[in-house]
């Protein structure tokens, strides 16, 4: 008679692991948090810089966009920029780290599911974006008139841009091999699309067909949300401007969720 010495576990834990995914997420915070000064205070330096640089170069002399100064018009973008970009810096470094030193098998062997990873990582990258975000903000009220209309929609903004960011951050680190590969990502997409989203201009000035192209890149539109809810002007529809981020959401995060649950580049 064979006796069934061993059996196999049941998941325990109920639908979510939410001590798994809070234990990832709290990992995930401490990481950025540790490095504090390369994580938060270099966004907000970068950012400074550019609006030190234009406001020396321009001024208030360019006249008046979407009804305020250049530079009041200038520092939500700026802010909204930094924000989506480190985003997506911390998901692709997160998972590129952890694919180099070889501990992301750590976390395969956990008992977390791909939506728990995928939401755990991305929400740590969104909670860098608002941190970012709350320390700009205040930094730049005591340098600049700083006007704040609508902070829900500076949150909304903030949290569609980062969350899009932080999936295609989360996509970008499964599927490069060496740094060089997310770097390609960082300078041939989301730095220009980042500088072609209206951050140093209203979409006004230019010719019909640029606005069209303008209007297409979803980057125009977290940064046309997060202004929105500075200045309480807009370049573009509000509405559908949201209606689009979320759709696109979790068509990004989907798929984030759909590669690692695969195993795509991190599975032999």
């Amino acid at each position: 008679m064979v006796v069934k010495k061993y059996q196999i576990g049941l998941r325990r834990f109920g639908l979510v692991n939410w001590v798994g995914l809070k234990s990832l997420y709290v990992k995930e915070v401490s990481r950025f948090l540790i490095v504090w000064a390369q994580t938060l205070l270099s966004p907000l330096v970068s950012s400074l810089l550019f609006l030190s640089v234009l406001s020396l170069a321009i001024g208030n002399e360019r006249g008046e966009v979407l009804g305020h100064s250049f530079i009041s018009f200038l520092a939500p973008g700026l802010i909204a920029m930094s924000v989506i970009q480190q985003a997506f810096s911390h998901s692709v470094s997160s998972i590129m780290i952890a694919k180099i030193q070889g501990n992301i098998i750590d976390t395969l062997m956990a008992p977390l599911s791909a939506t728990e990873v995928t939401i755990a990582i991305i929400l740590a990258a969104v909670t860098r974006s608002l941190i970012i975000l709350l320390i700009s903000v205040i930094i730049f009220s005591f340098i600049i008139d700083i006007s704040i209309a609508n902070f829900l929609y500076i949150l909304i903004g903030t949290f569609l841009g980062s969350f899009i960011l932080g999936s295609l951050g989360f996509i970008t680190g499964l599927w490069a091999e060496k740094f060089d590969h997310t770097a390609t990502i960082t300078n041939f997409i989301v730095t220009p699309l980042s500088f072609l989203s209206g951050v140093f201009y209203s979409i006004d000035r230019l010719p019909t067909f640029f606005q069209t192209i303008s209007q297409i890149n979803p980057f125009f539109y977290i940064i046309d949300i997060t202004r929105f809810g500075f200045l309480g002007e807009s370049d573009g529809s509000i509405f559908f401007g949201l209606i689009f981020l979320t759709i696109l959401l979790f068509i990004v995060w989907f798929l984030s969720y759909y590669l690692y649950k695969i195993g795509y580049k991190i599975k032999s």
